[in-house]
């Protein structure tokens, strides 16, 4: 009797399949937000997922330089290799001028979005169930390990895009030419303030389509490898081989995805630093 009481109070205390997907969607934050847009609040776990991972991608391309050689290169250097002309390939064909800081800024867009996508691929209750094991899981109630899943971590790269957007617009035009174009461009100085209007609405829509594809891929991502984790739960063969099935497939995708997706946010930011460099 004991033991099917204690068997019973478990159960109750089981979350449910939407208890479990929105704890697993919750941040650790400075405090709980309640509004939509609160900028007092800071996410924890993206910022420090964030800056890991900059990390990461900065040792190992120190890494693979420092054992460049010139002779015949081994696996990593190749790999490296690769990856650099490619980003350079495609630096050379969008932007037309000095390409001494976008060609590595690019580089380092694509190797630190692919290295926080990745993260994607650790299994969703590896921390809760860590934070349980240590017995500190009511320090850290909450844990998002994807930055990339965050609308806040996607939506600061962007700015950081806008501010080079604007920035190189300065550098090649002027100011003064600048200012003149978002007033000019495209329908002539007559219509000044539609233009203004149309300028301002361009760089807004670059910025909030750039962070949302990238944070609308790896959130629906994130939430289907919770749904099958979801189904591996179920004490059923078939969930049983439901998950397996599923989370083998859907991994095997979600290679693409994950680097698919770092490629299309580096490539919009040649595309955009590009166009800076051009006049209407």
């Amino acid at each position: 009797m004991a033991t099917e009481t204690a068997a019973g109070a478990a159960a109750g205390h089981a979350p449910t399949a939407s208890e479990y997907i929105v704890h697993h969607l919750g941040h650790f934050s400075t405090s709980h937000q309640e509004k939509i847009v609160d900028f007092s609040i800071i996410n924890m776990d993206t910022l420090f997922w964030s800056v890991a991972m900059g990390i990461v991608g900065c040792l190992v391309m120190y890494t693979a330089a420092r054992r460049a050689t010139a002779g015949v290169p081994g696996r990593m250097q190749a790999f490296v290799e690769m990856i650099v002309e490619m980003v350079d390939d495609q630096a050379k064909s969008i932007v037309h001028g000095d390409r001494s800081f976008i060609a590595p800024l690019a580089l380092t867009v694509f190797i630190w979005v692919a290295l926080m996508n990745s993260l994607d691929f650790l299994p969703v209750d590896l921390f809760s169930s860590l934070f349980g094991l240590l017995g500190i899981e009511h320090v850290f109630p909450y844990h998002r390990v994807v930055p990339t899943a965050d609308l806040n971590g996607t939506m600061g790269i962007a700015l950081g895009v806008l501010v080079l957007m604007l920035y190189y617009n300065v550098k090649i035009k002027g100011l003064g030419g600048f200012v003149h174009e978002l007033f000019a461009a495209p329908f002539g100085i007559w219509l000044a303030p539609f233009n203004l209007l149309l300028n301002i609405i361009e760089f807004a829509a670059k910025t909030v389509s750039l962070a949302m594809r990238l944070f609308g891929n790896m959130y629906a991502g994130e939430l289907l490898f919770l749904l099958i984790a979801l189904l591996g739960s179920t004490a059923t063969v078939f969930g049983f081989v439901g998950h397996v099935i599923a989370g083998s497939m859907w991994a095997i995708f979600h290679i693409l995805i994950v680097l698919l997706q770092a490629f299309i946010f580096m490539m919009l930011t040649l595309v955009y630093l590009g166009q800076a460099h051009e006049g209407h």
